[in-house]
């Protein structure tokens, strides 16, 4: 089944281009069908790219989604063309006045981790969506720094700034196999990370409403299972593309800053070789997990999410 995209999104070429089965919605509309409902909330500052990472991933299970991207109300994007926002894109506040709901919800990290959360100039609205979702979303997944931001919310769990940045691919621990989110998981997961903060194992261990599913002995916990909120947080990337890191690394190296060369990403440590992709699997696995864990636990009648 096909990911349902506006046909003049980005997305919608690119992932045609790569045998992702996309449709546009007039062609979806013809269908006898309920697609899952999945909203991505996009904090990034380079939408188009987050868009195609996240559409591309959830666009690749057996079942047909309606995937609605979703902005901050009064937050303007200054990397992102303005017809593009305009076109594609709905304000938080317009969404939660239609009261219409969704099956799932992905949350992006945002490059504004160095900044206490309440410093956020759109923290009040971004608090109101993580309170919306209990009753409008039936499961929601927070990354990078949308999943620190939804644990402080709601569990007041910390994050601390760290001395050097953590940067590279690290290998993760599989903590939980039995959990649905981990089926087909390996022992050990290879996960690209890019922050300057983290959130601490002893601090998660005392707060029981909250089970981590992967972690690293370099770079602590990746995946954690809120299931009192119906929420997954990974506060890593599996959703990068092969160059993510790369680029990354080009752009600051280029601008003349401080930046070590990623960790285990580059063949034999080496910038000037082209780095490998050895996520992607498991990033397939993680996000087709979670739309199956969805569909099989979400109401048909889409009035009822959020309902006990």
């Amino acid at each position: 089944m096909p990911i349902t995209l506006n046909e003049n999104l980005p997305a919608y070429r690119i992932l045609s281009e790569e045998g992702v089965m996309v449709m546009s919605p007039g062609r979806a509309a013809t269908q006898d069908i309920r697609p899952l409902r999945i909203g991505l909330l996009n904090l990034m500052p380079r939408k188009i790219q987050t868009e195609n990472q996240f559409a591309r991933l959830i666009g690749a299970t057996p079942l047909q989604i309606d995937f609605q991207l979703i902005r901050m109300s009064d937050h303007e994007s200054r990397n992102t063309a303005a017809d593009h926002m305009e076109s594609f894109y709905r304000p938080f506040r317009e969404v939660a006045a239609t009261g219409e709901k969704f099956d799932g919800l992905v949350i992006t990290g945002a490059p504004i981790e160095h900044l206490p959360f309440e410093a956020v100039t759109y923290w009040d609205e971004l608090t109101q969506v993580f309170d919306w979702t209990q009753t409008h979303v039936h499961s929601t997944f927070g990354v990078c720094w949308g999943g620190m931001a939804m644990a402080w919310h709601f569990h007041g769990l910390p994050k601390h700034i760290l001395d050097a940045k953590a940067f590279g691919c690290f290998r993760h621990r599989n903590l939980l196999a039995a959990s649905p989110y981990l089926r087909g998981f390996s022992d050990d997961v290879l996960v690209p990370v890019s922050r300057w903060t983290e959130v601490r194992q002893d601090e998660l261990d005392q707060r029981p409403a909250l089970t981590t599913l992967l972690a690293s002995d370099e770079v602590g916990p990746c995946l954690v299972e809120d299931p009192g909120r119906r929420a997954l947080y990974i506060f890593n990337h599996l959703e990068y593309d092969s160059t993510t890191l790369k680029d990354e690394y080009d752009r600051d190296a280029l601008a003349g800053k401080a930046i070590e060369v990623p960790r285990n990403y580059y063949p034999d440590d080496d910038p000037a070789r082209m780095p490998l992709n050895r996520w992607r699997s498991h990033a397939h696995l993680l996000y087709g997990n979670w739309i199956n864990e969805i569909y099989q636990t979400t109401q048909y009648d889409m009035s009822r999410i959020g309902t006990p």
